[in-house]
């Protein structure tokens, strides 16, 4: 059974930054890609950036240049970090991964709100 457990969500003001982590039960390397999908109220979940086990990254075009996805190995986390935040990333941040059998995991979601 795989888990994700994501953490550092939380409220930030417009042009501020957080970064969230996922935590995975097992190594990175054991899935072919992991990422960070969002759902704003009323809206479909949507990728927000991916990394896979190769290190090669995508972005969602509205997070080009403000947000960086990274792997820390050793400690079996994927990281994202948000800089620049706009109330439009308002959402609840979630974790995916999936296997080289075409199997997909998620965690639990981290609420991310950008407020003045």
């Amino acid at each position: 059974q795989v888990q994700l457990v994501e953490s550092g969500g939380g409220l930030v003001h417009p042009g501020g930054s957080l970064r969230l982590s996922c935590a995975a039960s097992r190594s990175v390397f054991a899935f072919a890609a992991m990422g960070w999908y969002r759902q704003a109220p009323g809206k479909q979940r949507e990728l927000v950036a991916a990394i896979t086990s190769g290190g090669s990254t995508n972005y969602a075009d509205s997070v080009k240049g403000r947000f960086t996805i990274s792997r820390q190995n050793a400690k079996k986390t994927v990281d994202l970090q948000m800089n620049s935040l706009k109330p439009d990333d308002t959402a609840v941040y979630y974790c995916n991964a999936k296997n080289y059998g075409g199997n997909e995991f998620w965690g639990q979601g981290t609420r991310v709100t950008v407020s003045s």
